[in-house]
């Protein structure tokens, strides 16, 4: 239990960025599709370089995981962009609807937002249900 302490405190600390950074507001993802804010958009594009200088020290200095493994990134596979676009569609037009993605529904539900218990029940029964089809399904 005390091995999952750390991974707890570090989901909490990200449910207060994301808090305070207005990321969970429904109001401020449909500013973000309607083309009102350049806010979402900032945050998104911030995230977006972080992201690609955290991967350019990995590589660079063979940065090693909690257990001591290099971290290695696998180059993705560019035969599979049309299920990339396909995934990030449905996305997509997930976060439209409900106005969260996965990660700010739980933060929304530990801010005290209880309607958006149904959202994440819809979220986890439809990851259930890809479990049950996946060996079906084309990858």
């Amino acid at each position: 239990m005390k091995k999952y302490l750390k991974y707890a405190l570090a989901g909490i600390f990200f449910g207060f960025v994301l808090v305070k950074s207005e990321v969970i507001s429904w109001f401020r993802i449909q500013e973000m599709f309607r083309f009102d804010s350049i806010h979402m958009y900032g945050i998104i594009g911030l995230g977006i370089l972080v992201a690609m200088a955290s991967i350019q020290v990995i590589k660079k200095y063979n940065v090693k995981d909690a257990e001591g493994k290099v971290i290695s990134i696998p180059p993705k596979d560019e035969s599979q962009v049309t299920r990339y676009l396909a995934g990030g569609t449905l996305f997509g037009f997930g976060w439209a609807l409900t106005g969260a993605c996965p990660g700010p529904l739980f933060t929304l539900v530990g801010a005290g937002y209880g309607i958006i218990l149904v959202p994440l029940a819809s979220a986890i029964f439809g990851t259930w249900v890809y479990g049950l089809l996946r060996e079906r399904l084309p990858h």
